[in-house]
This record gives structure tokens, C-alpha cells and sequence, in this order.
């Protein structure tokens, strides 16, 4: 199998490491071989945070380059715009509409750009666009945003649910568990 690549992007503190060590787990368990890089930025400021997930027969590297990302699972519309050059001609992204304002936003020296994920859809990338933040709430809080994207995510995967509650249940502290699990159907299923 060639290797395929997925770029998990957003804001820091929004539990992107979690969900690529989730999305690692998974991938080890199914007899992949799994490279995960994590790419911190000015994560404890609200800033830019990316990690790299690769897996296929044998990965040499965890570095994603430019036109390689099959996927980039965005927890910020903005973050998926930044990193749209990263993306395969015939790859997906799959994001959160929430919209967080970067520094420059909220010192008024830049504006939040307007109908972003349109113009995502319009760059000609294939975009599946939620409001994660409504359905992690539904779900029990609004951290679980990552898990929902997660469960969005395994509409594209030919894998089983319980591979993914597996990884879950390795992953995730007992007493959220119950709500996480909640929160990855809703992603799952959302229509």
C-alpha cells in the first residue's frame, strides 16, 4: 500500500495532539506502519498547531510536504486556508466551520476573511464543512471537538467502528469516555 498522509491542523490547545495520537493508535492496530510528527508552533498562545499522521506498508518519514496530504482534518476554517497547499489535488478536507480569531484578528490589524469555507470549495479542494463545536457540546462539552472530527474522518476510512473505539477506550480517560464515544457518533453521523 503507498503511503497515505493526514495533516491534523488547528489552534493550540484544541486537542489536536490527542486526536493524532488516537488516529495513530488506530492506524498501528490495523498493522500499519505509522510515523506521527507533531508540530507545536506557539501552541499555549491560540497559535498555529499541525501534526502529521503517515501510514502504509512502511514509512521512511513523518514529514508531509507540499501536494502530499491526502487529508487535512482542520479544527478552524482559517487553519484548513493556511494549509490548503498541502493538499493532494483529489484530497479531502474535513472541518470545523467554528471560526477563532488569530492575534492579528483581535488587534484589529487583519480581518477574519469572509465565506471561508467557501472559498475552500471554490480552490476546487473536496470540503465536508460541520459545526463540530454544536455537536461536541450536544455531545457533553465543547473539548470534544476533535473527537467529532475524528468520527467525520471515518466516513473516509474502510475500517470498523470498534477499531476506532478501541482506540478510544486506549486513549481516553474512563470518566470521558462514555461522552467521547458520544461525540464521534455525532461526527459520524451527521448528514
Amino acid at each position: 500500500m503507498e503511503t497515505k498522509n493526514i495533516m491534523i491542523v488547528g489552534v493550540g490547545g484544541q486537542g489536536s495532539l490527542l486526536a493524532s495520537k488516537l488516529l495513530g493508535h488506530l492506524l498501528l492496530n490495523q498493522g500499519y506502519d505509522v510515523k506521527v510528527s507533531e508540530v507545536h508552533g506557539m501552541s499555549q498562545r491560540g497559535g498555529s498547531v499541525v501534526t502529521y499522521v503517515r501510514y502504509g506498508d512502511k514509512v521512511y518519514s513523518p514529514v508531509i510536504d507540499k501536494g502530499e496530504a491526502d487529508f487535512i482534518v482542520s479544527f478552524e476554517a482559517l487553519e484548513a486556508a493556511r494549509w490548503l497547499p498541502f493538499l493532494k489535488k483529489d484530497g479531502q478536507i474535513v472541518t470545523n466551520t467554528q471560526q477563532i480569531d488569530p492575534m492579528p484578528v483581535i488587534t484589529g490589524a487583519a480581518e477574519y476573511p469572509k465565506k471561508l469555507i467557501n472559498k475552500l470549495k471554490e480552490s476546487g479542494a473536496k470540503v465536508d464543512a460541520l459545526d463540530c463545536l454544536s455537536l461536541a457540546t450536544e455531545a457533553g462539552s465543547a473539548k470534544a471537538v476533535n473527537i467529532v472530527l475524528l468520527g467525520r474522518l471515518s466516513h473516509y476510512f474502510d475500517l470498523p467502528e470498534e477499531a476506532w473505539m478501541k482506540s478510544l477506550e486506549a486513549n481516553v480517560p474512563s470518566k470521558f469516555l462514555e461522552m467521547n464515544k458520544k461525540a464521534f457518533e455525532l461526527g459520524k453521523n451527521h448528514a
